[in-house]
């Protein structure tokens, strides 16, 4: 796997080189009857199982199109910092982004329910709901506020609960605690007592090494291998129970979305659920390749949330939804009540179904 010196290292001159790139990329290009779009992106470059994901995304779409609609991969800090890859596409900087919706709750905080909310759906789940029951006529409504269209365009599974420098024995470990963790998640470790910020994935590894955070968490092993972690802080906390399944999202600009032939949106359409489904599988296949490799090769401690911690987390968890219930915003109110009678039905099979069946695997079968 590439050493973290390395992963940036090949960030830094691809960000040298696309500089050149963008000055002759101030309009979208469109030469006998072909498009160009930009995509910007949160992620840094190459980076595994997300960034890597997006260039896929991108390569299929053009691929798919016969190179009609051909997508240009612009990673975090490239074109404009990853944190401002939706006001990009909003502001007609660029015509796609990609990213996950609860980078933007500041803009509403309905979007954070199409990413994941803390004891809420896993990736199955999610995309029941999104696809099945409701959940994209929402998430359209919550986009259309700003000339937007969301897809699901990737998913990590349960994540890892983050990077601690001391161990956790209770909730009084939180109080004051300096966490690097969004979304709603970010909310309800705020209502443990942690001082919680966001900050893009290139971000995290400068402000642990400095001391501005005591704590961070970003995705899973696989990422979180590249990104360096381990080697500010020891103790791996797994799982989260803020992001039981994360999603992440291509959003495009409605408007020109609605000028391309039919044909290209659905390549558009077929080519994100078909990139929700390769991420998902790039990032179950590898996460416990980089966990292994980080007890083994840098002595990493693997270690489960106090129950005390996972208690007052949920007790939080629900505290929060149901204030998101109660709230003035229409919309966000809309959103949290579809997501909350999707996560009902939902959870029938789940703990019906899968969860007697893994308990079973667990206890019996064993390969040697």
């Amino acid at each position: 796997m590439m050493k973290r010196r390395e992963f940036f290292k090949q960030a830094t001159v691809a960000t040298v080189g696309a500089a050149a790139v963008t000055a002759g990329l101030a309009a979208p290009a469109i030469a006998q009857g072909n498009i160009t779009w930009r995509m910007v992106t949160t992620w840094p470059k190459n980076f595994p199982g997300l960034g890597v994901g997006a260039q896929t995304l991108a390569d299929r779409i053009t691929k798919a199109s016969g190179g009609r609609l051909t997508v240009q991969v612009f990673a975090a800090g490239e074109m404009v910092p990853g944190l401002q890859a939706l006001d990009a596409v909003i502001d007609g900087s660029a015509e796609m982004s990609h990213g996950t919706p609860y980078y933007w709750q500041n803009k509403s905080q309905a979007l954070s329910f199409f990413t994941g909310v803390p004891f809420g759906m896993t990736n199955r789940e999610l995309t029941a709901w999104v696809r099945y029951l409701g959940g994209q006529e929402i998430w359209d409504k919550v986009y259309d506020q700003f000339g937007l269209q969301g897809f699901l365009s990737g998913d990590t599974g349960t994540q890892a609960g983050g990077w601690f420098r001391n161990e956790l024995t209770g909730v009084a470990d939180i109080q004051g605690l300096r966490f690097r963790t969004p979304g709603l998640g970010g909310q309800v470790w705020a209502k443990l007592g942690a001082s919680v910020t966001n900050l893009a994935a290139g971000e995290i590894f400068a402000a642990l090494q400095s001391g501005t955070l005591d704590a961070a968490e970003f995705v899973g092993p696989y990422n979180d291998l590249a990104l360096g972690f381990y080697q500010i802080a020891k103790n791996y906390y797994f799982p989260s129970f803020v992001e039981p399944g994360l999603a992440t999202e291509i959003v495009v600009d409605k408007a020109k979305f609605a000028e391309l032939p039919e044909d290209l949106q659905e390549i558009v359409r077929v080519c994100a659920q078909s990139a929700y489904d390769q991420v998902a599988s790039d990032m179950y296949a590898n996460d416990p390749r980089a966990l292994n490799a980080l007890v083994a090769e840098h002595g990493v401690q693997v270690r489960a949330f106090p129950e005390e911690i996972v208690e007052a987390g949920a007790k939080a968890s629900m505290e929060l939804i149901a204030e998101i219930r109660e709230g003035g915003d229409a919309l966000t109110k809309e959103t949290a009540e579809s997501f909350v009678s999707a996560f009902n039905l939902l959870r029938q099979r789940t703990e019906g179904t899968d969860m007697p069946y893994l308990a079973a695997r667990e206890k019996y079968i064993k390969f040697e």
